[in-house]
């Protein structure tokens, strides 16, 4: 079996336990998301209480439907939120707490209310805002050594490794996720371009990682499939920038 079935595999076996167990959330079925899940609130919670979140001033969390708490607790506790859009077509949005009324931070939490109530933020803009201090992002599974799952095509790896190549993250940048106890599995295959998670948020628990395996450095721009660069503009600009010339 191939990594990227061995992958599938697991996927598909995660997302079949959510439904069985009706621990999926709306919106369902799960299959082909990053999963919602009961306690996705509580897991967030707990999120909030480790060092790295308070410590931390702007917050890069994914768009799924798991992670609206702690989109939401990031604007309640004044930190500068940065969203990737959904599959990243229209790069990067600002949600700035302190430009938001308090009333409207849990519908600014959510996709629609993100572009809504933020804004487009250019590269150059999100430069000048400074280092990014945590990533929190979705998962399929995730398993003890940190090695996580998203759906499979790989834009969690990609927003990561574009703010790799800004220079806003290192290799020391605690990344999070949140995900269901049924989620942590006991092994994932990885390959290169994959995210290692530092910190494991379920409802029940926090699970600190130290696996010792590097992150990607960047953009591994000899694998980017032609089809991102065609459907995502900030890449273009951003290999326009870097002098990278990708034959599609």
């Amino acid at each position: 079996m191939s990594v990227k079935q061995a992958k599938d595999s697991i996927r598909q076996q995660i997302w079949r336990i959510m439904e069985e167990k009706n621990i999926a959330r709306f919106p369902r079925p799960v299959y082909g998301r990053i999963p919602n899940f009961v306690g996705a609130r509580e897991a967030a919670v707990n999120l909030s209480r480790t060092s790295i979140w308070r410590n931390a001033r702007i917050v890069k969390v994914n768009p799924d439907a798991p992670q609206k708490w702690v989109r939401l607790l990031a604007l309640r506790e004044g930190k500068i939120l940065i969203m990737a859009s959904p599959r990243m077509r229209e790069g990067f949005i600002l949600l700035d707490p302190r430009q938001i009324p308090p009333r409207l931070y849990e519908k600014a939490a959510t996709i629609r209310g993100a572009f809504q109530l933020g804004r487009r933020i250019s590269l150059d803009e999100l430069k000048r805002l400074g280092t990014i201090d945590l990533i929190v992002t979705g998962s399929v599974a995730v398993d003890r050594r940190g090695h996580r799952i998203g759906k499979g095509e790989g834009y969690a790896e990609l927003e990561y490794a574009i703010l790799r190549e800004l220079g806003l993250i290192g290799d020391d940048t605690p990344i999070a996720t949140t995900v269901h106890d049924v989620q942590v599995v006991s092994s994932i295959p990885r390959e290169p371009y994959d995210l290692v998670v530092d910190y494991v948020a379920t409802p029940t628990r926090i699970m600190r990682i130290d696996s010792g395996e590097s992150k990607p450095s960047g953009i591994m721009w000899e694998l980017l499939p032609c089809e991102k660069m065609v459907e995502i503009p900030l890449l273009r600009e951003l290999a326009q920038r870097k002098g990278v010339r990708k034959r599609c």
